[in-house]
């Protein structure tokens, strides 16, 4: 099982802890060098007077875009700890707390980054702020710059994993998806609410139910019993609190199916 998970605007930024190790991060005899050029060109953008509008900074968070000058100079959290958006808050990744936790989360959790590109949910970063979407100066659009780069990672990880769950948004689905000829299945996390007979997308809402699921499967694999097909992590689905029904659409043809959640 391999869950994707995209990162979070809402960040805790550590007040201690180690420095960046670029070496130590998910596949960095591949991406190291990619990871070195988003971070110098994000730098160089992030000293311009028009760095939020660059990297769609609202008023609140225009700041922030000094979090990026600092990079390996800032303390360091695991990912799972940095992140503390909706989805994460759902899922409880705050802390692992038990040593089948953190290798669920070490093992079996992959965040895809604008910065990073893709990171174990374990791996050690500091605080930052550089979208998915966002387009760099000499990177270009950053979705499909890692989606050049992340092909030969992610694909050999999914191979392995067989059954992938991905909890990503739009944006980060776009910087890989498994390749037709990929043998396994992979879950896209839907979620819908019923309203007059009619069907409603709820994106905020869905943010949280996402959370909740990954949240769910990952304790179920630190207890043993993670489910290894699309069926059992549809029922773990519908077994959620607020979660009406779970469906499972058909598989397309190179085995993508979309798990909707019904939330009650």
């Amino acid at each position: 099982m391999l869950i994707l998970l995209p990162p979070s605007e809402g960040k805790t930024p550590p007040v201690s802890g180690p420095r960046l190790d670029l070496a130590s991060l998910l596949a960095a005899d591949r991406l190291t060098t990619a990871r070195r050029e988003v971070m110098d060109e994000l730098s160089r953008v992030s000293t311009a007077p028009d760095a939020a509008a660059i990297l769609g900074l609202g008023p609140r968070s225009a700041a922030d875009a000094a979090l990026n000058l600092v990079l390996e100079e800032a303390p360091c959290a695991p990912a799972h700890e940095l992140y503390t958006g909706v989805l994460y808050e759902a899922a409880r990744l705050g802390g692992a707390g038990t040593p089948g936790e953190a290798e669920a989360l070490s093992r079996h959790v992959v965040i895809l980054s604008g910065l990073w590109g893709a990171v174990r949910a374990t791996d050690r970063l500091p605080a930052h702020r550089l979208a998915m979407g966002a387009s760099l100066p000499g990177c270009g659009r950053l979705n499909g710059f890692w989606k050049r780069e992340l092909a030969a990672v992610l694909g050999p990880i999914a191979e392995e994993a067989g059954l992938v769950i991905d909890a990503r948004s739009s944006a980060y689905a776009g910087a890989w998806q498994p390749a037709r000829s990929w043998g396994g299945e992979l879950l896209r996390i839907r979620a819908v609410r019923i309203r007059q007979g009619r069907r409603q997308v709820v994106s905020h809402h869905a943010k949280h139910m996402r959370g909740l699921l990954a949240g769910e499967l990952i304790a179920l694999r630190a207890a043993g019993r993670s489910p290894s097909t699309a069926n059992g992590v549809a029922e773990a689905g519908a077994g959620l609190e607020g979660v009406a029904d779970a469906e499972l659409s058909a598989p397309d043809h190179s085995g993508r199916r979309d798990l909707t959640l019904v939330l009650a």
